[in-house]
């Protein structure tokens, strides 16, 4: 109460003091975000992989709850860039489920078997500059919420670049050979919901799953908070 008079929270939108997202900024978020194949980069009326796409080491479909619009990106900027708002946790994992319960095709996945969640890991050099990994905050507040367990079976041992502002053939070299597994875990999982923040291209989501599938993997499905 005390630091809030001190430092009042501004809406990360409109700079309204108050909130970090004000009634009237919070009404541009919407839970329209497209289903693409994440191979093809086509629509995809389930949100899986097309059957044509499907690889034996390919991810197998991605579920994401907003659109990338221009709130949802400040948001998403702001709790993973300066200023660093890991307390915006709250807000964003709650639209985080509120998307994926609307989701009867998410659902249905949900329900076909025991899960766990697995955030895209941060490289180590980036871990220390930010104090924390977004990604894995959302997925423990979506672990919580359904009720199911997350690990951090993935470590990033490339320091990619920021994939913003690449091109295609760009962003998938700067990610290949990025991950591997963590042996500090037992991976003993068949069915995991990998957790990001965001999904542009796909390829952070594929090369991650790849990684997960070859190691004995059954399933591998995307979960994130937006779809650019």
């Amino acid at each position: 109460m005390f630091l809030d008079l001190l430092f009042p929270k501004k809406c990360i939108a409109c700079k309204k003091i108050g909130s970090y997202i004000c009634d009237n900024c919070f009404s541009y978020l919407t839970f329209d975000a497209k289903n693409t194949c994440l191979v093809c980069d086509r629509p995809s009326f389930d949100g899986l992989t097309h059957l044509r796409c499907k690889k034996r080491h390919g991810i197998d479909g991605c579920f994401s709850s907003i659109s990338h619009n221009k709130t949802a990106q400040k948001l998403i900027y702001s709790f993973k860039q300066k200023p660093y708002l890991s307390s915006l946790k709250n807000i964003l994992s709650d639209l985080f489920y509120e998307g994926l319960i609307q989701n009867e095709n998410f659902i249905r996945e949900l329900n076909k078997g025991k899960w766990i969640a697995i955030p895209v890991p941060l490289h180590k050099t980036k871990l220390r500059k930010r104090g924390y990994n977004q990604s894995e905050i959302l997925a423990e507040e979506l672990a919580k919420k359904f009720n199911f367990q997350t690990k951090s079976l993935l470590e990033r041992v490339k320091n990619t670049k920021i994939q913003l502002g690449l091109d295609k053939k760009r962003r998938k070299e700067n990610i290949k050979d990025a991950f591997k597994i963590n042996t500090n875990y037992m991976l003993d999982a068949k069915n995991i919901f990998l957790v990001d923040d965001l999904a542009t291209t796909g390829f952070t989501l594929n090369e991650a799953a790849s990684v997960l599938k070859r190691a004995g993997v059954k399933k591998v499905i995307g979960l994130t908070l937006a779809r650019d």
